[in-house]
């Protein structure tokens, strides 16, 4: 009877491990399309044998352990790649809005200032002509406008990235609040000795989405993950998340901080580092040089317009054709006007009789002349489109590239975690014939096992 016993507790133990593989397999079936989710494989490994001596009897199989099929190393790659993606996404569309500005339209810089020398050009051929001054009039009011519109544009753009700053942490916050629950999920699971791979799972996707927006370094400990940024500030421990926060600075933007520490310097890629080189670093650039264009110009032009006399022929030394730019340059660009409304006050005249063009001719060759940074007016200005484009380029192209290699890195993803359907169906098929042989062994030994208690009742 004790040898029966033992045979269908082996047996059973047979049911009861294919059962809980059968489980296991329909579950990686079931999640097949679901995003993050990681194949399991149920691990069966022989139970403890009994020794009766001289013989050693098998004691059938355990299901010990359901484990997730994943490569902690190609997880990493992906991670840090996700991080350049990010960074890549936020400065690209960053770049293109602000390159708008520069497109060649009829109201951009360049047009405006080529209109202008124009105007001044067709001054010079009619010195005394109201209309043409009037055109010149009309042609540098139509530059201070455009140089207006392109600085207060910049100026809202910084002002949206500025928002962003504040979106984005409180979107980092969140993550990594969820990602400390998960730790404490998964720590209570494995210690009891439970398989945590869905939790797992909802915690590498959280991971992904974090690494998007900022620079993450993930540091495996017992059970959980610590998370930090590249420059080590902490940003989970354990059940423990730390939140960032903005908070305005001297210079009027929102920088981020840690336990008290600006780290908006450290903050090197994902989307927030994106938004960050180009609130802080692009933009203020392209600004500045726009307001040394803006400062050149009309200094040069009010120089020359000083040193010559109205239509009246009364010297033009106080009377400047652009209110001048602050000092400094700073704000040169979106402070630019015309100082003067009256087309007679106008310097043409070198001399100070009617038909007298000289000073006129003097403007002009501005056109031509290193008055800005050793540029001509119109080299800067290209210049600065050159470099928006450029910018806007190789960012484009970094990103595709970056595009690609995340690509790929998910499809080494899916290749080692995705759930194939044909290996699945083909494990069903194994564990059921395992199960129905299970079964078909319970069978007979309850068949022999009636047939020895009812030996009795039969031989009477």
């Amino acid at each position: 009877m004790s040898g029966l016993n033992a045979s269908l507790a082996t047996a059973l133990s047979g049911l009861t491990a294919d059962q809980g593989a059968i489980d296991v397999t329909t579950n990686n079936v079931s999640n097949a399309n679901t995003p993050g989710y990681s194949r399991q494989v149920p691990v069966l490994v022989s139970s403890d044998p009994v020794v009766i001596q001289p013989l050693t009897y098998g004691t059938g199989v355990t299901l010990q352990s359901v484990e997730s099929i994943r490569d902690p190393i190609l997880e990493s790659r992906i991670q840090q790649e996700t991080q350049t993606q990010g960074e890549l996404s936020s400065v690209v569309s960053a770049l293109q809005q602000a390159q708008v500005n520069f497109t060649s339209t009829s109201g951009d810089i360049g047009t405006a200032i080529s209109n202008f020398f124009d105007s001044i050009n067709q001054l010079s051929s009619s010195p005394a002509d109201l209309s043409v001054r009037q055109g010149v009039l009309t042609a540098a009011g139509n530059l201070a406008s455009a140089f207006n519109t392109v600085a207060n544009n910049l100026t809202i753009q910084r002002g949206n990235l500025d928002l962003s700053v504040v979106q984005t942490v409180n979107q980092i916050n969140q993550l990594t609040q969820q990602v400390a629950q998960l730790n404490g999920q998964i720590s209570n699971l494995q210690n009891l000795g439970q398989s945590a791979g869905s939790f797992i799972d909802q915690r590498t996707q959280l991971i992904d989405q974090l690494s998007s927006l900022i620079d993450v370094s993930v540091i495996p400990s017992d059970n959980t993950l610590t998370l930090t940024t590249s420059a080590g500030t902490a940003l989970v421990t354990g059940q423990k998340s730390f939140q960032l926060q903005t908070q305005p600075v001297a210079s009027g933007v929102q920088d981020v901080f840690a336990e008290g520490n600006d780290i908006t310097s450290s903050i090197v890629s994902g989307q927030l580092g994106g938004v960050l080189q180009i609130r802080d670093q692009q933009i203020p650039s392209i600004q500045n040089q726009l307001d040394t264009l803006a400062a050149g110009l009309a200094n040069s032009v009010n120089q020359v317009q000083t040193s010559g006399f109205d239509l009246n022929g009364n010297p033009t030394t106080t009377v400047n054709l652009f209110n001048p730019p602050p000092a400094g340059v700073t704000g040169a660009a979106a402070s630019l006007s015309v100082a003067i409304t009256d087309p007679s006050l106008i310097a043409a005249s070198s001399d100070g009789s009617a038909g007298s063009n000289g000073n006129a001719e003097e403007l002009y060759a501005l056109r031509n002349q290193a008055i800005i940074n050793s540029q001509s007016p119109t080299d800067y200005y290209s210049g600065i489109v050159f470099n928006v484009g450029n910018a806007t380029s190789n960012a484009s192209a970094e990103q595709n590239a970056s595009s690609l290699v995340l690509q790929q890195l998910n499809d080494q993803r899916s290749s080692v975690s995705g759930v194939s359907l044909d290996e699945e169906a083909a494990n069903i098929v194994r564990f059921q014939q395992a199960y129905a042989a299970s079964a078909e062994v319970i069978t007979t030994i309850n068949d022999m096992m009636y047939t020895v208690i009812n030996m009795g009742t039969l031989t009477g």
